[in-house]
């Protein structure tokens, strides 16, 4: 069935429209993105078919370019828009935080720093650069290692540091595993971090490690 021919107020955009975006399931918001369905399945029909296929919408966002094409309805142009949608939607996270000061927000940086690492398939060492008064100067991923390690050098981050005119910083870097607990590893590099940017003034206010739906603090476990 077209979706011209639902009630109006059954259509996932017009229903967005009156009732706002938390009023959908995923399945319409997906709809929305696709815009149109294909032979035998209108957007939504599509939307759900291509759900049950990825397992959830997180998934769908998370996939790599070949897989995303392979499937019906779906090809380089609308990947290339999702591309697009999720990158303005991670600046937007950015800019907003920048905004302010990262430490009287603690729930938006978690969310920010999850974005941006979540769905990562490769360990990503990630940091916030913080002016004297903790606004973002900066947030930049500055190691990408194998699926459970970085290489991560506390030299290189102190030059940025001093690049930026840096006066503290926030750390985080993802498990790929999705299990959020720091390991002995991880204690040790923000220690040698710590250590080496404590030489120049500059403080490390936090380091996140990012699972899967859960972040770990070393600063609320008392380890900064």
């Amino acid at each position: 069935m077209s979706l011209k021919l639902l009630p109006i107020a059954s259509r996932p955009r017009e229903k967005l429209l009156s009732h706002g975006p938390a009023a959908l399931t995923d399945a319409e918001l997906l709809a929305i993105f696709l815009r149109t369905g294909v032979a035998g399945m209108n957007a939504l029909e599509l939307a759900t078919h291509l759900l049950d296929e990825f397992g959830s919408l997180r998934a769908l966002l998370a996939v790599g370019k070949e897989d995303f094409c392979r499937h019906k309805g779906l090809g380089p142009a609308k990947y290339a828009l999702l591309q697009a949608v999720m990158a303005m939607s991670e600046r937007h996270f950015a800019e907003t935080l920048s905004k302010g000061d990262a430490l009287t927000s603690p729930e938006y940086t978690r969310r920010y720093l999850s974005q941006v690492l979540r769905d990562r398939h490769r360990e990503v060492f990630f940091v916030l650069f913080l002016d004297n008064q903790h606004r973002v100067l900066s947030g930049e991923a500055l190691f990408e290692g194998t699926i459970d390690a970085a290489s991560v050098y506390p030299r290189e981050i102190v030059k940025r540091s001093l690049e930026l005119n840096a006066a503290a910083l926030i750390l985080a870097h993802n498990h790929p595993s999705g299990v959020a607990e720091p390991s002995q590893a991880d204690r040790r590099i923000t220690r040698k971090i710590s250590d080496a940017l404590a030489l120049v003034d500059i403080r490390v206010l936090d380091h996140f490690v990012v699972g899967d739906g859960e972040i770990t603090s070393f600063a609320e476990r008392g380890w900064l």
